[in-house]
């Protein structure tokens, strides 16, 4: 996977995790507020993982392997 691969994906995660949050902010029902909390979660994690990916992607471009 390319680093511009990897950045595009957390893009899409970061819109999803955007998403949720939105939900978050306009629910009072507290069953529904830990699931989001849950996804919020999860998805920040799928994020930090895509943007080591890219990282790891575009070291080994610039030494050229």
């Amino acid at each position: 996977m390319s680093a511009e691969d990897a950045l595009d994906k957390a893009e899409d995660l970061l819109a999803r995790l955007e998403t949720a949050r939105a939900r978050l902010e306009s629910t009072d029902d507290p069953d529904l507020a830990i699931e989001v909390l849950q996804e919020l979660a999860q998805l920040a994690k799928e994020v930090e993982a895509e943007l080591q990916r890219a990282r790891a992607a575009a070291e080994a471009d610039a030494s050229g392997t």
